[in-house]
């Protein structure tokens, strides 16, 4: 991978990260139309991280009141949202490792993103006509937690399952994208932990043929552009309608299940 390639991947990661069409997704997706071989986890994952350092700038004021007040029904949300996605990477990772590098699902994961913005945003907006939204209660929490479990699957996006979950149990727009962002923190850190565990045991940079210069800059981009995408996010959610992402990965899922059902030309 060239630092060229390594900066458009950490531009894609940095973008997609945060609006609801899968990061995951789209870097299998890069690497194919890149031509970049081989188990290219390790720089995923670091790039991921370049997008956590984007989640701590933006949202530093959410995070310092947290860490003020560790104990708080907000610490509590947070942590139940986040232990299905711990178990199902525990249970599930040997084969979500052979997912992302093939690449196998993904149309078909693209078309569940679809489908879970399109029916969110149109269930939120006929119960608005019904009830108001509500404060978050720990039910809500953990069938946000559930829907990020599922999109350890690459393609399905994480912040769009965790923003569709909020929304089908009417939460607040704004609210509902920051405790999205706030609950990608744990996830990204247990991602780069694991990958530590693989480093530690020899089996994770020096393999993978990426250079450091390309890692610095996959993970510099990643971060630089993470900001702006955070922030565009929050605007769009609290302004705006999710549907148009909804046909994007509808629309970008029926051509991956062509390509790799007729043309093969990257699948």
């Amino acid at each position: 991978m060239s630092i060229f390639e390594a900066v458009i991947l950490g531009a894609v990661q940095g973008i997609t990260e945060f609006l609801p069409v899968s990061s995951s997704g789209h870097l299998v997706l890069f690497q194919r139309i890149f031509g970049i071989s081989g188990d290219n986890l390790f720089f995923d994952t670091l790039v991921h991280g370049g997008t956590l350092i984007a989640v701590f700038i933006v949202l530093w004021k959410d995070i310092r009141v947290i860490l003020k007040r560790i104990v708080q029904p907000l610490t509590a949300y947070l942590i139940l949202g986040t232990i299905p996605a711990v178990i199902a990477a525990l249970l599930f990772d040997e084969v979500i490792e052979r997912v992302f590098f093939t690449g196998s699902f993904l149309g078909f994961a693209f078309l569940i993103t679809a489908i879970l913005l399109f029916s969110s945003e149109m269930l939120h907006r006929y119960s608005l006509n019904l009830v108001q939204t509500k404060k978050m209660n720990w039910i809500d929490a953990l069938i946000i937690g559930i829907l990020q479990a599922i999109a350890i699957i690459p393609g399905v996006s994480r912040s769009g399952s965790t923003l569709s979950g909020a929304l089908f149990r009417r939460l607040d727009r704004d609210f509902a994208a920051r405790f999205s962002f706030l609950l990608s923190i744990p996830a990204i850190l247990g991602a780069l932990i694991l990958q530590a565990k693989d480093l530690l045991k020899g089996t994770g940079a020096p393999e993978t043929g990426i250079s450091p210069a390309a890692l610095t800059a996959g993970v510099l981009t990643a971060a630089i552009v993470g900001f702006f995408s955070i922030k565009l996010m929050l605007k769009i959610v609290r302004e705006r309608s999710l549907l148009g992402f909804a046909l994007y990965t509808a629309i970008l899922g029926i051509l991956v299940l062509i390509d790799r059902l007729f043309s093969h030309i990257f699948f």
